[in-house]
């Protein structure tokens, strides 16, 4: 007799964003004259911007002809992209990551729900409330979440309350939590951690031994200057937390697929005899093992991102999202709702 995993009979019908749009679709349906604007999932609409259009058809050439044809690349990504994250997302702001901390993936979000794989199933987890789904429903499937009461609330999550009457911050748990999702800007609030407010969770996991994964996707539609936009601004960070990025956002690749997580070397967790254990080898393991890299050509692109003209136009596309989000925030807000976000962040709660 063959046996399913019992956790995933834990999960909800099906993902929540799968379930949205069955709903708008249904809708649709019934309502063929209706002019659906759905603001359901964080998806873009404009279109991947000239410079990098012009990369990857760069890249297609190359891929037709014998002496510049490119079979499997590395599973941590070609160094050229690598590089550039370090040079643009890093350098340039003080902070000292290198090129063999990052690892180029197909989304934050297969990363956000894969990196629990390298962690005991017995650890404890923290998530805001409310969340971001993968945080969770990863480690329901892994086991890690316990047994759902009546209200949808597993017996092994640390649920951290984030609401209005906190300012949509989660506070530091007086338990201990062995595993820390944080998400700044936030999904979905729009909520962004102060540099004191960060800190404060960098102190925390120090002196708990607890990991953070910060997932930073929306980084750069941070408008504020004194709003960190990668956790490792702060002192100590990169003995802690694991930090998540995504071209989706910054720059439209949701139809294309790139990303990249930062495993800096100083992160270790404990091996099960007291060891310490580098998380970023564990995770050039597991990505070497059940990863095969980003196609050369959508690296290409995101290469470009980073040139002169794919800077300035990438700012174009992130002030004409923002703008948007400031119209809806002003037309729910003139309209009598009680709203948040949209100052440093597309999100609206």
């Amino acid at each position: 007799m063959t046996f399913i995993n019992p956790n995933y009979l834990k999960l909800q019908e099906s993902y929540l964003f799968a379930d949205i749009k069955k709903k708008v679709d249904a809708y649709g349906a019934a309502n063929p004259g209706a002019d659906i604007i759905s603001l359901g999932i964080g998806d873009v609409t404009l279109p991947l911007t000239p410079a990098v259009t012009a990369a990857m058809h760069k890249a297609v050439d190359e891929m037709g002809r014998g002496d510049s044809f490119r079979g499997y690349g590395p599973e941590q990504g070609y160094l050229f992209l690598r590089e550039a994250v370090v040079r643009h997302e890093y350098r340039e702001s003080g902070i000292n990551i290198h090129e063999d901390e990052i690892f180029v993936s197909d989304g934050s979000k297969c990363d956000v729900g894969n990196i629990q794989e390298i962690f005991d199933a017995a650890c404890r987890v923290a998530i805001a409330d409310p969340v971001y789904p993968v945080y969770l429903e990863s480690n329901i499937m892994a086991g890690r979440a316990g047994e759902p009461d009546a209200a949808g609330h597993f017996s092994n999550i640390i649920y951290m309350s984030s609401v209005a009457e906190n300012g949509f911050f989660p506070a530091v748990p007086h338990e201990r939590a062995d595993l820390i999702y944080l998400c700044s800007p936030n999904n979905p609030t729009g909520a962004v951690f102060t540099r004191p407010q960060l800190a404060e969770w960098v102190e925390y996991a120090a002196k708990n031994g607890a990991v953070i994964l910060y997932d930073s996707a929306y980084a750069d539609y941070i408008r504020d200057p004194s709003i960190p936009r990668s956790i490792y601004e702060i002192p100590g960070a990169e003995e802690v937390a694991v930090e998540f990025r995504s071209f989706s956002k910054k720059a439209g690749f949701t139809g294309v697929r790139c990303a990249y997580t930062v495993v800096p070397r100083p992160l270790a967790a404990s091996g099960p005899h007291g060891e310490r254990v580098s998380l970023n080898r564990l995770w050039s393991r597991r990505q070497s093992t059940k990863f095969t890299g980003v196609p050369y050509i959508v690296q290409r692109g995101a290469e470009a991102v980073y040139s002169p003209d794919g800077q300035r136009e990438t700012s174009a596309l992130i002030d004409y999202y923002m703008e948007n989000a400031a119209i809806i925030l002003d037309g729910l807000k003139g309209a009598g709702f009680e709203a948040y976000g949209g100052e440093n962040a597309p999100y609206i709660w």
